[in-house]
């Protein structure tokens, strides 16, 4: 099932978010509860009996590219901007290499179409490039973002 975060998935968001990213990489409870009370409707959830198993969260706004301030500064968020800057596609463990992230991710591409926006910008980690080029993400090279000490490449999908 596919439905949008909530307060009450704070607790379960924030454990996985630990659980999927090293801790100088991984959003704070603190950061996860200021980004679904900023823009819920940008944090998709996929649950399996009524547990979150995978999420993708991130803004809206017109910025050119995927940089460190946007993960703090909520206030960049513009519903009527242009382009989805995804944080993070986490997958619980127990769940990986399953499938999840690719319907979620799927589900994300077809609701930010939906809305007429021009695409979607993320950075992974060179090792995951080819993951998203599977959905048509293009790779622009190494992010500006140095979010967490670490080398990220921008993969930008146009619509």
């Amino acid at each position: 099932m596919f439905t949008k975060a909530t307060i009450n998935d704070l607790e379960e968001i924030s454990n996985i978010e630990s659980i999927c990213f090293p801790i100088k990489e991984a959003a704070t409870k603190k950061q996860i509860e200021n980004r679904i009370k900023a823009y819920s409707d940008y944090f998709y959830i996929l649950k399996e009996n009524n547990k979150i198993i995978s999420f993708i969260n991130g803004i809206i706004s017109n910025e050119k590219d995927l940089t460190d301030n946007m993960y703090e500064d909520t206030t960049i968020h513009n519903k009527n901007d242009n382009w989805y800057f995804i944080f993070g596609v986490d997958t619980h463990p127990s769940y990986q290499h399953k499938g999840n992230a690719i319907k979620l991710m799927n589900y994300v591409i077809e609701d930010i179409k939906r809305q007429n926006k021009l695409g979607i910008v993320l950075t992974c980690k060179k090792e995951l490039i080819t993951f998203y080029e599977q959905f048509g993400y293009k790779n622009e090279g190494i992010s500006k973002s140095t979010h967490g000490n670490e080398i990220w490449y921008q993969m930008r999908l146009t619509f």
